[in-house]
């Protein structure tokens, strides 16, 4: 079933799995997978016209409206209800109409607002979410894409989903993204590998985490259907011992593994200085 999902897509059903065994509840049901959703790909608040504390709001709803059992073992098998059955079915068939080989967390969130009794559903469309910008977005980029600027285009909202994360700085989330013969360089030019980055992960990327840094994904420079290269622009991402500059540039190395992109290498360099 999940053979054409990426693997942000089926870490979203693992946290989903795992939210409703913290429930205690014995099915995963849609506000799990919502759950899900919104841990795994922070991105996808832009789409909540209000997009400040989406994840933290609508958990405290969803908490109001369920009984809260005891926890369950994570080993314990928890089946899927059949409205969550459906929203997976229907984030395939969204895949398919807008001819994407994948199915990703966008395509999820099309779905949920799809099952429209589900309490998911409710909650997000309470919020103004509509499917309309989501698909016509999706479409534009489908519409540009030639084969290799579509996988092009998975690479860069898999990066998108790891910056957007890096405000939650969650080492078991976030490490994923990197793939095991990963290095990143920081400003100073010290090279990291994969174990000092799992390491020291929270001290590499605390520029970045602070809450008035932002990004943007400036352009790809490269791609193949195995590897994208690309620049990303930090704006205030600057430490006390780092106070005269105030941009840096990392420039990113995806490279194509299974079914998902996964970071190669990162590289920053300070841009401008005050």
């Amino acid at each position: 079933m999940f053979e054409r999902y990426t693997e942000r897509a089926r870490r979203v059903i693992f946290f989903a799995r795992y939210e409703a065994s913290q429930y205690g509840s014995p099915y995963i049901e849609t506000e799990h997978l919502l759950l899900g959703l919104l841990r795994e790909d922070r991105a996808l608040t832009k789409w909540f016209p209000d997009q400040s504390n989406v994840e933290p709001e609508i958990r405290a709803e969803i908490e109001k409206r369920i009984i809260k059992r005891e926890p369950i073992a994570t080993s314990v098998e928890v089946p899927l209800t059949i409205e969550s059955k459906q929203v997976l079915k229907l984030a395939t068939d969204s895949a398919d109409k807008l001819g994407h080989q994948y199915v990703d967390t966008e395509h999820l969130l099309l779905a949920v607002l799809r099952v429209e009794s589900c309490m998911a559903a409710q909650l997000v469309i309470a919020r103004g979410v509509k499917p309309g910008p989501i698909q016509e977005e999706m479409a534009k980029a489908r519409a540009m894409a030639t084969p290799n600027s579509e996988r092009a285009t998975t690479a860069l909202l898999t990066l998108d989903s790891f910056l957007s994360g890096l405000k939650g700085l969650n080492l078991s989330e976030l490490l994923s993204f990197f793939a095991l013969g990963a290095v990143f360089i920081d400003i100073s030019g010290k090279r990291w590998i994969r174990k000092e980055i799992e390491k020291d992960f929270e001290i590499l990327f605390a520029p970045y985490a602070k809450k008035n840094a932002t990004h943007v994904i400036e352009s790809k420079i490269a791609e193949t259907n195995e590897t994208v290269v690309t620049t990303v622009l930090f704006k205030n991402a600057l430490l006390a011992s780092e106070q005269r500059v105030w941009l840096h540039r990392m420039s990113v190395v995806l490279i194509a593994e299974e079914n998902d992109w996964v970071i190669l290498l990162a590289q920053a360099t300070p841009v401008q200085s005050a």
